[in-house]
């Protein structure tokens, strides 16, 4: 059975990323660079609106605010241009021209049961906090990790991850510190119905 991993790069405040901010907000190290590139094989699930995006960073188009890509953003899209993609969309029209993506119009609950279900391998989420709200809402989600960058922007962040998410339980099954500053953390989830009552104060 396959493994499910919601995966997501965070500002302090909660954002995917901000107007005018680099890839990585310009904050990644060789530490932290070192560990995203020994990451198993993975597919990776996305919806429209991050396929429009990255498929766009690998036909050659440069992230708003930069003239060019640098050496670490251009390794990134290439490696992810080489990995296995499933994208649901209603308003894509297949087949889709980046490669190694497929493109799924069903359910995207009941086909991500179905390729747990039947698969053996990681699949991952790469941006697309409606797809990652829907996922972890039906409880399909086995790992919850989110990597933190030392920085808050609160006036140009954009994208709050966590709006509209249900009450969720967290136990933390890893953490670890790269480069002295940029702060990761991994739990397995839980979907709450309603506040834990019998909590201990």
């Amino acid at each position: 059975m396959s493994e499910l991993l919601v995966d997501f790069i965070t500002s302090l405040d909660g954002y995917a990323s901000g107007d005018g901010w680099p890839g990585f907000w310009g904050l990644e190290g060789p530490e932290y660079l070192a560990w995203l590139g020994k990451q198993p094989e993975a597919t990776y699930l996305m919806g429209a609106n991050t396929y429009r995006l990255m498929s766009g960073f690998a036909a050659g188009e440069v992230p708003k605010g930069q003239d060019e890509f640098r050496p670490e953003e251009e390794a990134s899209v290439d490696e992810l241009t080489q990995a296995s993609k499933v994208v649901f969309s209603s308003s894509l029209k297949g087949p889709l021209a980046w490669a190694n993506s497929t493109l799924i119009r069903d359910d995207a609950v009941e086909a991500v049961r179905a390729m747990k279900s039947s698969g053996s391998g990681l699949l991952s989420t790469i941006g697309s906090l409606s797809l990652c709200r829907t996922l972890l809402r039906a409880g399909l989600v086995d790992r919850f990790r989110v990597v933190m960058f030392p920085v808050i922007t609160g006036a140009t962040g954009e994208e709050r991850i966590y709006d509209g998410y249900p009450d969720i339980a967290l136990e933390m099954i890893n953490h670890r510190t790269f480069d002295g500053r940029i702060q990761l953390v991994e739990y397995t989830p839980r979907v709450l119905e309603h506040p834990p009552l019998d909590a201990p104060a």
